[in-house]
């Protein structure tokens, strides 16, 4: 009699006991808030940048596990946001250029947001999530950016708003999303007005953000909110308190202010989304002066989107949602402030691929920074692993949702990336190569970087004889990648 008691009490046990794992994993899904940060280089706090003043996004660090080797698949904002939401890597075939369209590109593809919609979660976008308005709309529940109410670049002072309008006399504003391929002459590359947060776009898009916050606890659905901010995207536009926080005349120029040793042409450009804005000149080099005030532009607007970052931490708090709630900060790609000689995105180096990327997840270590490989393309399986939600059959990225959780985890041998220079890079624990071809596919140039001794890429070593073996392994690896990143049946 005592047996069949206790295996009674067994039985009941059990059954209670998966109720109760059923009703954690099905029945109370974790939120996800997805934090989108354009042109943001992990050059932060927490990331060992001390003179950055980033507290809120070093706040999210704390809080959760800093990733330290994390990659775009390619370093342009439409492309790499693509790759994001569909779980796949570029290719010739599709994800080109900086306006290209998931869409178009990959027609019937169940992007990342329509996963989450699918599986009973409330879907919305908020500011700058695909680069294209038009893009992905069947993915939400609800699309949302801020009305421009000046220019097209969101000019606030009169002096900016006067030369802007000056170069585009015969160009009528419109103030809804702009998606044509032409690209009008701008105005200065940065302006800092006295004005609040919320005049300039990211202002708005926090505002909305916290909004949406408090409807979310109030219904009590399961959301996946993503917030694309603008900044610290050109113009860096930013209120002048956050101008006041840094110094011209402090401001270093990076210590490799010149192309690698032994560089081919291929891996340079003339950096031409800069030379648009009115008093940037439109060739040759930069002058210490004017790089140094960029420079501080670009600090400035990384510490204005900071700041509406932790007006969305604070709302999370506030309405008790810190611990129902998955948080990713993620940079879309890199971007070189005169390292190389180079300004802006577009390369094949570090500095246009590496990213800041932060998981916060409720009851998994805090303060963890993570130095295995990761790429953009493996945050949509990770996600969906994290939420217990099977990913869609054509996702190509690995989930390292079981590093997060603390479990084993056997990480990635090597990460990929294209650029629209025509460079094709492998990077592993130890180096950085990279290919560029010939209308035949031949290679044409190529470029091999020791990151153990030479971290900032500032010696092409490809024609070391000791190299070749090395190089010809990761040749191979590209080969194989190339191969094989089309095999995929797509709807």
């Amino acid at each position: 009699m005592l047996r069949k008691f206790i295996v009674f009490f067994m039985i009941v046990s059990q059954t209670f006991h998966s109720y109760g794992q059923l009703t954690k994993n099905t029945l109370k899904k974790p939120n996800i808030l997805f934090i989108m940060v354009d042109d943001l280089r992990p050059e932060l706090a927490c990331y060992g940048q001390s003179h950055i003043k980033s507290p809120n996004i070093d706040r999210l660090a704390r809080m959760g596990q800093v990733f330290k080797r994390a990659y775009v698949n390619y370093p342009v904002c439409g492309p790499s946001r693509a790759i994001l939401l569909s779980g796949l890597y570029g290719s010739p075939n599709r994800f080109n250029g900086w306006n290209c369209s998931l869409d178009k590109d990959v027609p019937g593809i169940v992007s990342l947001p329509m996963h989450f919609k699918n599986n009973h979660y409330t879907t919305v976008s908020l500011g700058k999530v695909f680069n294209n308005f038009d893009d992905g709309k069947g993915s939400w529940d609800e699309i949302w950016r801020p009305a421009l109410t000046t220019t097209e670049w969101d000019y606030q002072s009169e002096e900016s708003i006067g030369i802007f309008k000056k170069r585009n006399e015969n160009r009528q504003f419109n103030s809804e999303p702009r998606n044509n391929q032409n690209l009008p002459k701008r105005g200065p590359a940065f302006e800092n007005p006295r004005i609040s947060d919320e005049i300039y776009q990211d202002g708005k898009i926090a505002t909305k953000a916290v909004e949406k916050l408090q409807q979310f606890k109030a219904n009590g659905d399961a959301f996946f909110l993503a917030v694309g901010f603008k900044k610290p995207h050109l113009p860096f536009n930013a209120p002048q308190r956050y101008w006041e926080l840094y110094d011209t005349a402090e401001i270093q120029l990076p210590d490799n202010f010149y192309p690698p040793q032994e560089a081919p042409k291929e891996s340079l450009h003339e950096y031409s989304e800069l030379r648009a804005y009115s008093n940037i000149p439109v060739n040759g080099p930069l002058s210490e002066n004017l790089s140094k005030k960029l420079i501080h532009g670009y600090y400035a607007s990384i510490s204005y989107v900071d700041a509406q970052i932790g007006r969305m931490l604070d709302a999370m708090e506030n309405l008790g949602l810190e611990e129902e709630t998955i948080v990713v900060l993620w940079g879309d790609h890199g971007w070189q402030l005169g390292e190389h000689g180079l300004w802006c995105k577009h390369s094949n180096f570090s500095t246009s691929l590496q990213i800041p990327l932060i998981f916060k997840i409720p009851g998994e270590s805090v303060g963890v920074k993570h130095e295995s490989l990761v790429e953009t393309v493996d945050i949509f399986p990770t996600l969906c692993e994290l939420a217990s939600i099977k990913a869609p059959f054509h996702v190509q990225g690995k989930s390292f949702a079981s590093l997060l959780n603390g479990e084993n985890f056997v990480g990635k041998v090597a990460l990929y990336s294209r650029s629209n220079l025509g460079g094709e890079t492998v990077i592993t624990k130890t180096h950085s190569y990279t290919e560029f071809y010939n209308k035949a596919g031949q290679v044409k140039a190529n470029m091999l970087f020791d990151l153990t001794i030479d971290p900032n890429e500032n010696q092409n070593i490809v024609a070391d004889q000791e190299k070749q073996e090395i190089i010809s392994e990761m040749s191979r690896m590209l080969k194989h990648h190339k191969a094989t990143r089309d095999n995929i049946a797509l709807p």
